[in-house]
């Protein structure tokens, strides 16, 4: 549903902006004219995208926390849309949009973003009652894995209602003691771990329970379906049995290899400037060299050299050979770096690793050699996500964001191997319009 609300909001917002200028041709004119027929209706169409475009980025509909944080950014985006007019203006030296029907489009696009939010909100919370989860696991580490990672922020919402370990359903006896459990809960779905599916009794009631009408799934469908990432418990058995795109799926790969010399080529010609502005300020604001090449570990293992502006003061030397997490406010990046990470312009060098095939566009982030070396020792099956080519950005990245500690990584391996099972066009579109999102908000880093 709540993908329903986004389309809602967008088609209802451009409606209302191109309304907006037939109603000035028709009635507020001094003398009416065509409105498809005047040359100026484009700087409409240029107005709506780019309040379209801001209000994506500000999180509209569906972000909003309330009525008055929908308004606020309802005109945030409409306030931002109108000096991207104004820009044009200034260069043109003429007024592009009429005063009043530009008057009536700030005061109603904000009213439309609330609501479109509460369209939203109410979406959320049919969801919610509707997915009603109830949990069998042997280890309760895993219900508590579970509802954590359903309140962090699911790809389809959930509520875990209940949860049962196979020690207390044994000692109850025999009966329908899961079925009673569930029932009274109120579950629509019942997910059973990989003990649980081995137990006969189990089985037979979560049969039952199914006859009834309640969902039953494993614990990796669950994670997969609902959490978007697959459980570092069942990697062992799921690790090898499915097919890869960029393995098995020779039409994905050739058009993923299009895709990312398409936007290499696009991203070279944005690199000269940015090089050109970086190359001014750094003497000032990042003394030192402006480029940092690290290392790094891509497709089937082989290691590569990654390109970036530098964010963090030279390496003096001092540790020759180890490798340190970088933190959110670690000290060691400089006031100009921080700009440059905030909005991702240090990362702009790396189309040249996707020119040159190093790097995809989208694929799991690519990591240093001695970190890979320390995970592959502490994780199993850690080698499995360099199978594809690394990414630029990847699913990992818009759901977790980076890696802070070994922890982290852990966390980001399972989301790589929802990436690994479910590679294709739809995904990738899905982890493009999330990276977009994120850095037009000046988020993940």
């Amino acid at each position: 549903m709540r993908a329903i609300a986004r389309p809602v909001y967008s088609v209802g917002a451009a409606g209302l902006i191109l309304g907006a200028g037939q109603l000035h041709a028709s009635y507020l004119a001094p003398e009416p004219y065509a409105f498809v027929a005047w040359s100026g209706a484009v700087w409409w169409v240029v107005f709506a995208v780019a309040q379209l475009t801001i209000a994506y980025a500000l999180g509209l509909p569906d972000l909003a926390t309330s009525r008055s944080s929908a308004a606020f950014r309802g005109l945030a985006a409409t306030v931002a849309a109108f000096l991207v007019i104004s820009a044009f203006q200034a260069v043109l030296a003429t007024p592009l949009l009429p005063r009043s029907s530009s008057m009536i489009v700030g005061i109603v696009l904000p009213l439309w973003a609330v609501f479109s939010w509460n369209l939203t909100l109410d979406a959320k919370n049919r969801a919610t009652t509707r997915d009603r989860v109830f949990l069998v696991v042997d280890r309760a580490e895993d219900a508590v894995s579970v509802e954590a990672d359903l309140q962090a922020g699911p790809e389809a919402p959930a509520a875990l209602v209940g949860t049962a370990s196979l020690d207390e359903l044994r000692a109850a006896g025999t009966g329908p003691h899961l079925i009673d459990a569930a029932t009274e809960v109120g579950a629509s779905i019942l997910v059973l771990d990989t003990a649980a599916q081995a137990a006969p009794t189990i089985v037979e009631q979560a049969a039952e329970l199914h006859r009834r009408g309640v969902r039953v799934r494993t614990l990796s469908l669950f994670y997969e379906e609902w959490i978007g990432k697959l459980p570092h418990a069942e990697l062992a058995r799921v690790s090898l049995l499915f097919d890869i795109g960029e393995i098995h799926r020779v039409r994905y790969v050739r058009a993923k290899r299009a895709v990312d010399l398409l936007f290499a080529g696009v991203g070279l010609v944005a690199l000269v400037p940015v090089l050109a502005a970086a190359v001014a300020v750094n003497p000032f604001l990042n003394r030192g060299p402006l480029f940092y090449h690290q290392p790094r570990v891509g497709r089937d293992g082989r290691e590569f050299m990654i390109h970036k502006l530098r964010t963090m003061l030279p390496d003096d030397g001092s540790m020759p050979g180890r490798t340190t997490w970088t933190g959110t406010d670690d000290p060691r990046i400089t006031p100009f770096g921080g700009l440059l990470r905030r909005t991702h312009l240090d990362e702009l060098p790396q189309v040249i690793n996707i020119a040159r095939g190093d790097l995809s566009l989208i694929g799991p982030r690519p990591e240093q050699p001695g970190y890979v070396a320390e995970l592959a020792e502490k994780i199993a099956f850690y080698d499995v996500r360099h199978i594809v080519r690394p990414g630029l950005t990847g699913w990992a990245q818009v759901k977790q964001g980076y890696a802070a500690d070994h922890t982290d990584a852990f966390e980001k391996l399972q989301y790589d191997f929802y990436y690994l099972r479910r590679q294709g066009f739809t995904l990738d579109a899905r982890i493009l319009r999330r990276t977009v999102r994120r850095v037009l908000r000046g988020a993940g880093r």
